[in-house]
């Protein structure tokens, strides 16, 4: 596998595939990326379904590995936390992490893209077309056929391997499905609900109607708005809401009295700065919300599936860019190890990766729960300020199940799940039991009855719980699922 020699083909130029191609070219590899958008640095191609994106230490990683990181946190604005709006415009701050040096970053995704691209095009070895969409793939012959959109010209395209970075609807993993050329498993779960992007814009002077810099979330139990903040002062705004359950749903909010009344009832505070609401709610798309996992990722040594193409998943953990950039980061890290061959290379790849890939998509699953409903719980809320108390006392002694996953990059997220899953059942069930009291905690009390000696003797029992769990689970065979 002489890397200067290997001629790499990328089927799509979204996110995890622009970066793809500026890894592979550092390595030296030649590299052709085809797309078939047109190039969203030239054209707006966003039509209402962007959902901004949240940048965490996995995708950092990613971006330190191919020397961008400052660049790209140029584009970042920091988010510190959740802010919780009530239905009576009550606001509190909920914080991702009792360390001050950890959290999240809203960040544009056509920016972030466009930089990507740029950086990759540096290269003299990289090539990337748009306007091409990618027909079908012969994955024994390790061809694509492509028809160009102006022209409606078609083509086919040969390479050493082929990679697929084509996003949920992947042609390449419709041709393994379609092919019946080996087992090849596939699953495809939607969630009822669907998600509609809005917007909060700026007041006229560029400031922002809301604080800057948290993700804000208004839970509703079966459905919820979130925000997030733009480097222009204004926020885009995501609706997650049933297709057709409840008192309101997609389907039933087809009016604009209808959809006024769901906001003034429901998001109060949020329709006051949202003079724009009717004009983005009937202009953009109602999308749906689904989950795919496949395998085996791979054909022979010909064709390998990537990012979203293998595993998409729903955007309630804010990991899916983070996670597909960091699948970038596995395979980079199995190149570094010179196998014998691609599908040596691709094997490594997948058996290392798709363990971690499978549960993110779980815990994106879980997070849907929690920030729609669990968020307004007063026994969550009890357990998160604990659980910061904890982080900030004794910051190299716990980490709670979102800090594992979104702020310890060198962490596997599977094993981030196990132990993170296990410390919030020991947590709530010592709560519930009475087996510990955050009363004082919770009413600010930070007298003599609330002392750092008590918060130990919590984390002593939180972790003696958690481990009784984990040794519960191992014993009933759940690791090894």
């Amino acid at each position: 596998m002489k890397e200067k020699q290997q001629n790499i083909l990328i089927i799509g130029a979204g996110l995890c595939g622009s970066l793809l191609a500026l890894r592979l070219g550092q390595r030296g590899y030649h590299v052709s990326v085809y797309e078939m958008r047109p190039d969203l640095r030239k054209v707006d191609i966003s039509a209402g379904r962007s959902i901004n994106l949240a940048l965490s230490d996995r995708g950092i990683k990613a971006m330190k590995l191919v020397g961008i990181e400052d660049k790209v946190k140029s584009l970042c604005i920091p988010m510190n936390g959740r802010m919780i709006h009530d239905k009576k415009g009550h606001t509190h701050l909920s914080k991702y992490s009792g360390r001050e040096h950890e959290y999240i970053n809203s960040i544009s995704r056509g920016a972030l893209n466009a930089l990507l691209l740029t950086e990759a095009e540096k290269h003299k070895n990289v090539s990337v077309y748009f306007n091409k969409k990618c027909k079908s793939v012969d994955f024994e012959k390790t061809t694509a056929l492509f028809q160009d959109y102006k022209t409606k010209d078609q083509f086919i395209e040969d390479a050493d391997i082929i990679i697929a970075t084509d996003g949920a609807g992947s042609v390449l993993r419709k041709s393994y499905f379609l092919g019946k050329k080996f087992l090849f498993s596939f699953s495809q779960d939607y969630l009822t609900h669907g998600y509609k992007e809005l917007s909060i814009l700026s007041k006229e002077n560029g400031d922002y109607k809301a604080y800057k810099n948290a993700l804000h979330i208004w839970p509703r139990g079966t459905f919820m708005l979130i925000a997030l903040p733009n480097l222009d002062g204004s926020f885009t705004v995501t609706l997650f809401l049933s297709y057709d359950e409840g008192e309101y749903h997609f389907n039933n909010l087809t009016t604009e009295y209808a959809v006024l009344e769901f906001f003034q009832k429901e998001f109060p505070d949020a329709l006051a700065l949202m003079p724009n609401l009717i004009d983005d709610f009937f202009e953009n798309p109602t999308s749906p919300l689904g989950t795919v996992k496949c395998s085996p990722w791979h054909y022979k040594g010909n064709t390998l599936l990537m990012g979203d193409a293998a595993h998409a998943i729903v955007p309630f953990y804010g990991q899916g860019m983070n996670a597909s950039f960091e699948d970038v980061v596995i395979f980079d890290n199995i190149l570094d190890q010179k196998l014998e061959s691609w599908e040596a290379t691709f094997a490594a790849y997948e058996k290392t990766r798709k363990k971690d890939t499978d549960a993110i998509a779980d815990l994106a699953i879980d997070n849907f729960y929690e920030m729609k409903s669990h968020t307004a719980n007063p026994m969550f809320q009890e357990k998160r300020k604990l659980e910061m108390l904890l982080e900030e006392h004794f910051p190299d002694d716990y980490a709670s199940k979102y800090t594992l996953v979104t702020f310890n990059e060198n962490l596997g997220y599977r094993e981030a799940m196990l132990k993170g899953r296990a410390q919030d059942k020991a947590i709530l069930n010592l709560l519930a039991d009475g087996n510990i009291s955050t009363k004082s905690i919770l009413s600010g009390d930070e007298g003599p009855d609330i002392t750092k000696e008590d918060l130990k003797t919590i984390l002593k029992k939180i972790k003696q719980e958690t481990e009784a769990i984990l040794e519960e689970d191992k014993i009933a065979g759940l690791h090894e699922l």
